[in-house]
């Protein structure tokens, strides 16, 4: 709780989408180094001050946790730029560590208010060796409490296997010997035919949730903690759908399945949608977050709020209980992210 009796609000779910211009600029100019000529650039060729990167979270993500009542956020780099089917293997290295250097840099700047998710080097043609290495020098070296996972690095058509499949078994080995969960989260869509942020994404987790439900991964990883992002799509909507069909199959009740290994964040713009989340899936199995500043950035007009303000509609639905609405709020976060928990127990010290 804080001082003021109210829930801590943890969110799970923040992208550093105000990074320095820099950054993206150097991104463009590897994919163009290496498509165009073949070359590959170097990360040392970045260049960006602290004071350029307080500026950035300053004006950016930590001026809307305080408008939005957001004590500590889980940051990551941009979901959309992860882009893993731009290049190749050494490509996606290269660029998710000069990625996960700027959100470590970023929460050394600002320690009260973010804890690290890295971005992992997946491609569509590579092993997953890369990852489980990336994963675990931004665990052990810089702190991070958990990783994002993208189900789709071919970004938009769908050439990757299940998530299920054993080509991630190390990783997910790795996840549960670190103690970090991932959130399964599609990044930018090279299809023409599937736009991004609101059909790709969204695809991506209702796909990956059928995926989960109709495999035995928990049995081989019964540890294994996985988030799907943005109120798990169409799941909450569908319920129902997706329960008969698991009855069907003979795999049973679909909170069974789900049970302490699958959760859904809060990241709905609308009052009728987190009230239809927070109805249909147990508290117990929801984490607060708001995705800023993410897909949807602007103020709604029949409110007046910024449609990110997730809090306000998350503390005016009705049906919850302190006890629940303290669970989605952070105390599910803090058990999802152990090493979260561990990092605000020594802040607490």
């Amino acid at each position: 709780m804080s001082e003021t009796g109210a829930p801590m609000y943890v969110d799970c779910h923040a992208h550093f989408t105000s990074v320095p211009h820099v950054v993206k600029q150097w991104r463009n100019r590897q994919i163009a180094e290496y498509e165009q000529h073949g070359r590959r650039l170097s990360a040392d060729g970045l260049e960006l001050s602290d004071d350029e990167l307080a500026e950035a979270l300053s004006n950016g993500p930590v001026a809307l946790q305080d408008r939005h009542r957001i004590e500590l956020s889980l940051l990551s780099p941009i979901a959309g730029l992860m882009a893993h089917h731009y290049g190749d293997q050494e490509t996606s290295v290269v660029w998710s560590r000069l990625s996960n250097e700027v959100i470590h840099r970023a929460c050394r700047l600002f320690p009260d208010r973010f804890a690290g998710v890295c971005q992992l080097p997946q491609s569509p043609r590579g092993g997953i060796d890369a990852s489980v290495a990336e994963l675990r020098r931004c665990v052990e070296e810089f702190g991070f409490v958990g990783c994002n996972l993208n189900p789709d690095p071919s970004d938009g058509h769908w050439q990757a296997p299940p998530i299920t499949d054993p080509y991630y078994y190390p990783l997910y080995a790795e996840m549960v010997e670190l103690g970090v969960p991932a959130m399964v989260h599609a990044s930018m869509s090279a299809n023409p035919a599937v736009q991004g942020t609101c059909a790709h994404y969204l695809n991506a987790d209702i796909t990956v949730f059928m995926q989960l439900c109709q495999s035995d991964l928990f049995d081989r990883f019964p540890d294994l903690r996985l988030i799907l992002p943005h109120g798990g799509g169409a799941v909450p909507y569908h319920w129902d759908r997706y329960q008969g069909v698991l009855y069907d199959q003979g795999r049973g009740d679909l909170l069974d399945i789900m049970g302490d290994n699958i959760s859904f964040d809060t990241c709905l713009y609308g009052q009728r949608g987190m009230q239809l989340l927070v109805d249909t899936v147990p508290a117990k199995n929801l984490l607060f977050a708001s995705e800023m500043i993410g897909a949807v950035r602007g103020v709604d007009p029949s409110t007046g709020r910024r449609y990110d303000d997730t809090r306000s509609l998350l503390e005016s639905t009705g049906g919850l209980s302190e006890v629940d609405l303290a669970a989605i709020a952070s105390a599910n976060a803090l058990r999802v992210f152990p090493r979260l928990a561990r990092i605000m127990d020594e802040r607490n010290a």
